[in-house]
């Protein structure tokens, strides 16, 4: 997801430098925009086995067709970022009628900036009902960008329907539970947290136990590999941690603390206490599974 990241960023960087002309220029839109968009997605952008521009259709022309296993999947329709794609709908009901009229089952219509996929038919619906997911690049997070618009990589778009259905519930979970009083620290914690793992912090150890895996806390509980099943492991398995995290100076003195451990004789509450001096001088929180 690393390099979509980058492609967004550098996206909203052109638009920020030169957003007159991604407001007038479509085309200027396509090449500059949209393309770098699908290609951080795993789209070849330049062959005609994956990307067909200016595909023909019973109602026109669409801007671009995807293709998987040899037959179109979506449709993709450009606009100048002048259109506002959110508030005006007849460019989402061409790009419908494109799909429609071509028996294909989904498309995607963007400005550059706005995305929205969009399941063209289903029978007693309404067009916007069938909206699977809308991302404003402008105005949302960083992360939810990259997130949503991962549902079209080429890897991903042949479940964009169930993808999007999950993203949507958990949304929904998400605000309910906060509704009802939950902060957003808890129902992350709970989510991330390893089913079955019996992992404890180490302000609650005695010293006396022997540790089956560490984890420290860096967006999400992340597991270290063990030296050895003891505390002094779950210590040496930290400040390899630090080691990495760091640089310059703080770097090489990490590394002179490690190899010492390494090489001593170290009692268990006393590589405890060297833990739990670490949570609090480096903000860390380290815990241990049993």
């Amino acid at each position: 997801m690393d390099e979509l990241r980058d492609a967004v960023i550098n996206v909203l960087r052109k638009v920020r430098a030169h957003r007159s002309l991604y407001t007038k220029n479509e085309e200027a839109v396509k090449q500059h925009l949209i393309g770098e968009i699908f290609q951080a997605l795993g789209w070849d952008w330049n062959n005609p086995e994956e990307v067909r521009p200016e595909a023909r259709t019973e109602d026109g022309r669409a801007d671009y067709a995807l293709m998987l296993d040899g037959k179109v999947f979506a449709y993709v329709e450009a606009k100048n970022m002048g259109v506002n794609i959110l508030k005006k709908d007849e460019p989402l009901r061409q790009l419908a009628r494109y799909c429609f009229n071509s028996g294909v089952r989904y498309g995607i219509l963007t400005n550059g900036t706005v995305w929205i996929a969009v399941k063209a038919f289903e029978e007693g619906s309404h067009l916007w009902d069938r909206v699977l997911f809308a991302v404003n690049m402008e105005e949302e997070p960083l992360e939810r960008i990259v997130l949503k618009l991962s549902l079209l990589s080429k890897s991903r778009i042949r479940d964009v329907e169930k993808l999007a259905s999950l993203l949507k519930a958990l949304e929904l979970s998400f605000e309910g539970l906060k509704k009802e009083g939950y902060s957003e620290k808890t129902i992350v914690e709970y989510l991330i947290s390893r089913e079955g793992s019996t992992a404890i912090p180490v302000a609650e150890l005695h010293g006396d136990e022997t540790p089956r895996a560490a984890y420290v806390y860096d967006n999400g509980w992340k597991l270290l590999p063990l030296p050895e099943k003891s505390i002094k492991g779950v210590l040496l398995a930290v400040l390899l941690y630090m080691e990495k995290a760091s640089s310059g100076y703080q770097r090489e003195e990490i590394r002179k603390a490690y190899e010492h451990l390494r090489t001593v004789r170290l009692d268990p509450k006393t590589a405890l206490e060297i833990l739990r001096k670490l949570e609090e001088e480096e903000r860390l929180r380290i815990a241990v599974e049993l």
